[in-house]
């Protein structure tokens, strides 16, 4: 058990390693941001910050000095800086996740080998490779890089065998998974925690609506289709993290089917989909992860008065906030990024209890 005025070392510097630090500060601990790039939200709300390269091995082996324990916010620090930290501190959750995490083909056969069903997909190698996935598996189907995705980014749609030429080109003609289209009445998240002793809870599963790719909306209570999947779905998401002997957040986006929850991806960190945690439930995602990490009793997820909305700001969405303070019931979060983008996330909004206005 980490004792207060401890140092947590966070990998990467966005708005997810903010959240946890502040967390990490409520119960008494200092937080070293460790990420290679010049603007740190994170680093704006912590004690300590080393800008420096993922593949710098004597700043690493310092920070790892500096840390009694390191955790990380985002899923694509490379496995190799993972690995070697591991041989100076203590890494919570793993390299294991990560690696699996990081590689959508490595994911999907992972998981449909302890038994989940993810959509079906065919290996993508190069332009032949997709032809003959497209024959295997026919069209409409969704074309994604096998690294590197995320927010609807590295993704193509093929509505018939005719788009080949444009997805392929369109995902910058890298190695690849071709998805069967699946058919299904709403998006939802598994978020659990798993301490170091391998106790697991579970947060009530949100149902999220995604534009462009970039998730929008996430509120509870979910429709009744998701409520009666989420057990088999959770269920799934427990045997994997035992399977990776993991520590901390761990996250599984699902879609709710006719036939059952089908397995969509997973995110080794806390999750955008669980922020509305903060307000809505007893324990938020950011803390649990602290005190998963940090080796302290996990906190209940029960979930607090309903319905619960977070909305996402996303680019000149971050202009809402001053009409969004005006309503008393909603609770603002700004992440203090300077530069204003499509797509890009800038905060979000949380109603608990209460509907947006």
């Amino acid at each position: 058990m980490l004792p207060p005025g401890s140092t947590i070392g966070i990998l990467g510097g966005g708005q997810l390693g903010r959240m946890l630090g502040l967390a990490a500060a409520q119960l008494g601990y200092k937080v070293h941001i460790y990420a290679p790039d010049a603007e740190s939200v994170a680093a704006e709300v912590t004690a300590h910050h080393s800008q420096a390269a993922w593949d710098d091995e004597p700043r690493l082996a310092a920070f790892a000095a500096a840390c009694d324990v390191v955790t990380y916010e985002f899923e694509n620090v490379p496995v190799d800086t993972v690995r070697f930290l591991s041989g100076h501190v203590a890494v919570r959750p793993g390299a294991a996740g990560l690696e699996i995490a990081q590689d959508r083909l490595a994911e999907k056969t992972f998981v449909a080998g302890l038994g989940g069903r993810p959509a079906p997909f065919a290996a993508v190698s190069d332009r032949a490779a997709l032809d003959v996935a497209i024959e295997q598996m026919g069209a409409p189907a969704i074309l994604k890089t096998v690294r590197m995705g995320y927010d609807g980014k590295g993704q193509a749609r093929l509505a018939s065998p005719a788009d080949a030429d444009a997805a392929w080109d369109a995902i910058g003609r890298h190695a690849a998974v071709l998805e069967g289209f699946v058919t299904f009445a709403h998006e939802f998240s598994v978020i659990l925690v798993r301490g170091i002793d391998g106790e697991v809870r579970f947060w009530d599963s949100p149902v999220n609506v995604h534009e462009g790719g970039i998730l929008a909306t996430s509120s509870l209570p979910p429709p009744q289709i998701v409520t009666d999947q989420q057990d088999e779905a959770r269920a799934l998401m427990a045997k994997i993290a035992a399977e990776l002997d993991y520590a901390g957040v761990l996250t599984g986006e699902f879609f709710a089917t006719d036939n059952g929850p089908v397995f969509n991806e997973m995110a080794p960190r806390v999750h955008n989909s669980g922020h509305w945690t903060i307000e809505g439930a007893a324990t938020s995602q950011f803390e649990n992860h602290i005190r998963a990490v940090a080796g302290l009793p996990l906190g209940s997820t029960a979930c607090g008065p309903l319905p619960v909305t977070m909305r996402n700001l996303i680019g000149a969405g971050i202009a809402d906030v001053p009409a969004l303070l005006a309503d008393e019931n909603c609770h603002v979060h700004h992440y203090s990024k300077t530069e204003v983008r499509e797509g890009r996330k800038l905060g979000h909004a949380t109603w608990a209890g209460a509907s947006p206005a």
